[in-house]
């Protein structure tokens, strides 16, 4: 059984092993999230034409449905799980959620129609949307605040590798296989769960005269939903990068000029091992700095000018495009950064579902950011409204990390009112 962690984490001292093992957990759960949440950007072409989908036309607006279903999921995922963390515990929400989409991906090896494959991303999405958050909060509020910013990076790290053994699968297994590798690895999981740690301030908060895991707490009074919209929007310019450059990577490809198919597989195994190099330079950044926002406003400069020397150097070839792909996925590795950051801007009875809510916020503004994308595709073509729209989104992303308050030193155990 989940055994409870200490209340608050003094800075002095050593980490015992259901801490350890607590983070171990969160970041294989995060691995097994990204391995089944990047699949379906791999699979749309192969699995929409086994399912009699080929024209190209078709391909691309039944996949950007498809995203679209599973991103709404994540979104409504992400609230619900983020209630359960606050009310539940962090460790019930975890496993949960690994349960759920773990299941879910187990049957979408045997969709045989359209509407199913909808159905099951849906589904998939809404358990995908949970992980994350969970995982994140348990390690912030179970390690010390020194160290807090280094256990969410190996969370992170371990966890961003899943989309680039994600692409690997799947160029050499079958579109069905990959999903049921996906779900067994999930299965797999939960048998670690015996003896993971909850935290010690969750626990702190079932006795205190708080509401606990209240969603509408994040829409007032203004100041804290204008402080989640903030925190929300500074992340944004990853999914656009996520929603858009990784997904459509096809379609951007062939606007180039480039003669030789883009192969998802690829995109997804290059564009991920950016996010991965990128992710460890940004968790070692905000140590250095001691700074969570100017690590994320530097990587959002980063980000624009890796969109902007993509567009002039990927139309090359593939070996560039691939290779640029790479440069923007490690300029979007502010990932962990930005889910630690949603934890510690918001209390112990809040802090799940600020922090399981914002990631899947972020991710379902891929909904109208790819609609945007569709509609300026026809008039400036795929590549030039790639990179207008992404300068556009990432001109936001800056403004809004720039009004977060700074929170690497803060201390976590307090409550929201």
């Amino acid at each position: 059984m989940p055994e409870s962690g200490p209340a608050s984490p003094s800075e002095d001292r050593p980490l015992d092993r259901r801490t350890v093992l607590a983070v171990a957990v969160a970041a294989l759960g995060y691995f097994v999230d990204l391995f089944d949440l990047v699949l379906f950007s791999i699979l749309r072409i192969p699995s929409l034409k086994a399912l009699g989908i080929t024209d190209p036309d078709e391909l691309t607006a039944t996949g950007k449905r498809l995203l679209d279903v599973q991103l709404v999921g994540m979104l409504l995922g992400g609230i619900a799980f983020g209630m359960m963390g606050d009310r539940l515990g962090r460790l019930k929400t975890l496993f949960g959620s690994i349960l759920l989409y773990s299941a879910a991906n187990i049957l979408n090896a045997f969709v045989t129609d359209v509407w199913q494959y909808e159905v099951l991303r849906f589904v998939a999405g809404f358990g995908l949307a949970g992980e994350l958050g969970a995982g994140i909060t348990l390690v912030a509020e179970l390690l010390p605040t020194r160290k807090r910013g280094i256990g969410t990076t190996i969370v992170a790290t371990v966890g961003l590798s899943g989309a680039v053994a994600a692409g690997i699968v799947g160029a050499r297994v079958p579109w069905n296989w990959c999903y049921l590798v996906g779900g067994l690895m999930g299965l797999a999981l939960l048998a670690m769960r015996v003896g993971v740690a909850e935290s010690g301030l969750f626990e702190g908060t079932r006795s205190a005269a708080v509401h606990r895991g209240n969603p509408f707490q994040l829409l007032w009074p203004p100041r804290r939903f204008l402080r989640f919209a903030m925190v929300v929007m500074s992340a944004m310019p990853i999914w656009f990068v996520g929603g858009v450059m990784f997904v459509f990577a096809p379609e951007i490809g062939r606007s180039m000029g480039i003669t030789e198919p883009i192969e998802p597989p690829l995109v997804i195994a290059w564009a991920y091992g950016g996010v991965v190099v990128g992710d460890v330079l940004s968790g070692t950044l905000s140590q250095l700095l001691q700074s969570r926002t100017r690590t994320i406003v530097g990587f959002l400069a980063l980000l624009a000018a890796s969109i902007a020397l993509f567009a002039a150097l990927a139309p090359r070839g593939p070996e560039w495009f691939y290779g640029m792909m790479a440069v923007v996925g490690a300029a979007t590795g502010f990932w962990a950064i930005f889910v630690t950051t949603a934890s510690e801007q918001f209390g112990t009875n809040l802090r799940a579902t600020a922090a399981t809510s914002a990631p899947n916020f972020v991710r379902a503004m891929a909904v109208p950011i790819t609609s945007i994308w569709l509609a300026m595709k026809p008039g400036m073509g795929a590549a030039q409204a790639t990179w207008v729209l992404g300068i556009c989104c990432v001109s936001v992303g800056i403004l809004c990390a720039l009004a977060l308050d700074e929170t690497f030193h803060r201390d976590l155990d307090y409550l929201e009112h």
